[in-house]
């Protein structure tokens, strides 16, 4: 159990992150640090993590070496969430000060449970996070199409698997790391930065000289003198019982003309850029011209039957009139449940208000990756602060439909939509500390996100919900009948089910290309930084929902149903149907899960990505519906 200290400065962290990341204020290991020859760099480490389970686990977990004493550092919620655990490690090299064959620990006798553990890691393709200076290790590759363009694979693997004697296969660890520091020294400046930092890993056997002495060993596979400590000749480390494992490393500074702010091109650069951003614009362009199209047709359409509607000059003519004016004395009839329509409206509005405000700030760089756990910190906060425009938006419609159990629609507002995320992450978190993950999130930090949730976030629905009631409610353009109208027979294409399949394709058809790439960075563990293009497609998702539900429920009346309130939030929602589909094609083409329990995992989340999507693409129709229908019945005369 987590002390009140530790549970205070999770949440002063986080705020603080917040802040930084919304006013680009630098933080303690944000910030650029300067290091004179032989200062003293210390090596972190981080979770173990692998694609095949999407399971992290603590780096110690796994039996690697210990520091005389480990020391956890201050992570921010965001971070915690991840699943991130950053400690110290033996790794220590000084600044400018090449070393090879250093001694980090040794491990006398694996036991049957400590070989399979690793074997296990090994055959899940387990791969081992480190930091330095706030930068994550990485491999450096090469295009295999001969150009010279270095791209990195975050860590390295936990090992490999080979064939003996027999085809009998065997396991071995990469238990030698070679380090490279690059760095970067202005001119006049003495001092030098960390601008990269890439690993080698090998598996080598060490020999010895004995008896075994860990204060000063003597090695017979290298020593501090050998040029090239790993050549082909050494023996690899092979994982089996009762055997030794010796873990050295050595370390190489070498000086690089990248600065330090341009540190993070390396890590954030795609292999497949070019199509990357091929698709994006491609996708836009169609998007636009469709969304053009609709608006066009609707506008010239829309005029000529206002005009014409505001032309009739006997009661005769109309009496004759068919289409959307006749159900003038139904089409603001409340809803069917209209509490739980204005509980969805309200929380997708808070949803929608978090994610412009995070984009804007992801667009302007102030979520950049360097702020580790900042975006989803950020989310976060940002989230619990919205409250207070879910409860007005969600009471200024309750009043508008002349419901008066005010306070019961503020409790479900402010618990509905985050208790069903909730109770799904809590049982989820279950699963993941039955796996002895460090994904599970700890008691703490549970704690934490219980108060956000009830400290402010439910204070600031019931401030909003106050405010929204204080107002006059909407009145409505056209008068209600007492009497509903009798609703005709409608054909087969404008049923309810096939318009809201139909509906949700476009603003799914806006999206569906960013998330390939959104997936890839979620379960692949690729950085996500565009930003700037990812907020483009969500202003044309937003146009995308609005036109679509809008010309949808322009049909709907022509064709005298009046039943558009729920229609209109599905319309669009639906989008978030085809989102889930894409999921398991994605789940079925590109990933690798094997393991049960990672399959529930990914599934699971990508409900809870689908059914955040729903509530919001809804919100986003529902209200330019709500718009329109209420401008075009103000938009004619009656009687």
């Amino acid at each position: 159990m987590a002390s009140f200290g530790t549970l205070v400065v999770i949440a002063v962290n986080s705020f603080l992150l917040f802040l930084t990341s919304a006013y680009g204020f630098y933080l303690p290991g944000v910030a650029p640090r300067d290091f004179n020859d032989g200062d003293e760099l210390q090596v972190k480490v981080n979770k173990l993590t692998s694609t095949r389970t999407q399971l992290p686990y603590e780096y110690y977990s796994f039996g690697y070496c210990r520091p005389p004493k480990i020391e956890n550092a201050a992570e921010n919620l965001g971070e915690v969430l991840r699943g991130d655990r950053i400690e110290n490690s033996p790794y220590v090299f000084h600044m400018r000060d090449d070393k090879l064959c250093l001694f980090a620990c040794k491990i006398d006798k694996l036991d049957d449970s400590t070989v399979k553990n690793i074997r296990a890691k090994i055959d899940d393709d387990y791969r081992v996070n480190m930091i330095l200076d706030n930068l994550p290790m990485a491999m450096s590759l090469v295009d295999s199409d001969g150009k010279v363009m270095k791209y990195y694979e975050h860590g390295f693997p936990v090992g490999r698997k080979g064939f003996g004697e027999g085809d009998d296969q065997k396991y071995f660890i990469f238990n030698h790391l070679s380090f490279t520091v690059f760095y970067h020294r202005d001119s006049g400046n003495m001092a030098s930065r960390v601008v990269g930092f890439e690993v080698t890993p090998y598996s080598v056997k060490h020999a010895y000289e004995k008896p075994f002495n860990e204060e000063k060993p003597e090695f017979l596979t290298c020593n501090a003198n050998t040029k090239h400590i790993v050549d082909g000749s050494q023996s690899p480390q092979e994982v089996k019982e009762n055997e030794e494992i010796i873990f050295t490393y050595d370390v190489q500074f070498q000086s690089s003309p990248i600065k330090w702010a341009s540190r993070w091109d390396t890590y954030l650069l795609m292999s497949d850029d070019q199509i990357h951003w091929f698709s994006i614009v491609n996708s836009l362009m169609i998007v636009l011209f469709l969304s053009g199209m609709v608006a066009m047709i609707m506008l010239r359409t829309l005029y000529q039957d206002i005009s014409r509607y505001n032309q009739l000059e006997t009661q005769e003519e109309a009496q004759e009139e068919t289409g959307w004016k006749l159900v003038h004395a139904d089409v603001f009839r409340p809803p069917p449940n209209a509490g739980l329509l204005c509980v969805y409206a309200g929380s997708g509005v808070q949803l929608l208000g978090m994610t412009v405000v995070t984009m804007i700030f992801a667009a302007l760089g102030f979520l950049s990756p360097a702020n580790r756990g900042g975006l989803m910190t950020a989310m976060l906060f940002v989230w619990v602060m919205m409250g207070i425009l879910a409860g007005y938006s969600s009471s200024r419609l309750f009043k508008m439909f002349k419901c008066t159990e005010w306070k019961q629609n503020t409790i479900r507002t402010a618990f509905m939509f985050p208790g069903v995320i909730f109770c799904m992450f809590f049982f989820l978190n279950f699963l993941i500390w039955g796996e002895k993950s460090s994904g599970a999130v700890p008691f703490g930090t549970m704690f934490v996100l219980i108060f956000l949730w009830f400290g402010i976030s439910v204070p600031l629905v019931f401030i909003g919900s106050y405010f929204g009631f204080k107002k006059p409610p909407l009145e409505d353009p056209v008068h209600t009948n007492k009497i509903p109208r009798q609703i005709p027979e409608q054909p087969w294409y404008m049923h309810s089910f096939f318009t809201v399949l139909i509906g949700g394709i476009l603003p799914f058809g806006a999206v569906f290309i960013e998330l390939f790439f959104i997936l890839t960075s979620i379960w692949l563990q690729q950085f996500y930084y565009i930003f700037g293009f990812l907020f483009i497609v969500f202003l044309i998702l937003v146009i995308t929902c609005a036109e679509i539900t809008i010309v949808l429920c322009y049909f709907q009346l022509c064709s005298e149903d009046y039943r558009w309130w729920w229609r209109s939030y599905f319309t669009s929602g639906f989008s978030a149907f085809y989102l889930f589909l894409y999921a398991a094609f994605y789940f079925f083409t590109k990933l690798e899960i094997t393991k049960v329990v990672s399959g529930i995992l990914y599934f699971s989340y990508m409900i809870i990505i689908s059914y955040g999507f729903f509530v919001l693409t809804g919100t986003i129709g529902f209200y330019a519906c709500f718009w329109f229908v209420r401008t075009i019945y103000a938009s004619v005369k009656f009687d």
